[in-house]
């Protein structure tokens, strides 16, 4: 796996900016048709990369691919789907969707619920902690 992220021009934030080109995320995406584990894919990182540098959008976008291709059901699945919902609900807050914001929240608490330690190489707890900070963010 190649540690260079391709960088989408601009975040895309609907309603507010234009989409990317149909395709421009098939390579990245492609990666996880390959023999590797899910968390050592491009997708993964990138997704991960992605939500980290607020391309919120894009970070949905790449990690659906994991997501599709893990168990269901699996703990896999459920971190990875409450890392794109998480990534949603910053896309939310950006767009100014506070009831949104805490719904998704909200949805990525009950997928976390009854999961601990460490899965796909990322901690519950943090993951837990960057709700606690996206909840917060729409109080302010």
């Amino acid at each position: 796996m190649s540690d260079t992220v391709p960088w989408p021009p601009h975040a895309y934030v609907p309603g507010q900016n234009a989409r990317h080109p149909e395709g421009w995320f098939d390579d990245i995406k492609a990666s996880v048709a390959s023999d590797a584990a899910v968390q050592d894919t491009q997708a993964w990182s990138v997704g991960l990369k992605y939500l980290q540098a607020g391309y919120f959008w894009e970070c949905h976008e790449v990690l659906e691919a994991v997501w599709l291709a893990l168990p269901d059901p699996s703990p896999e699945r459920d971190v990875t789907q409450a890392i794109i919902q998480l990534a949603n609900a910053r896309l939310k807050h950006r767009m100014g969707k506070p009831n949104a914001v805490l719904r998704l929240c909200d949805m990525v608490d009950a997928l976390l619920k009854g999961h601990a330690g460490t899965i796909l190489g990322l901690d519950v707890q943090m993951i837990a902690s960057w709700v606690h900070q996206t909840r917060v963010t729409i109080s302010k």
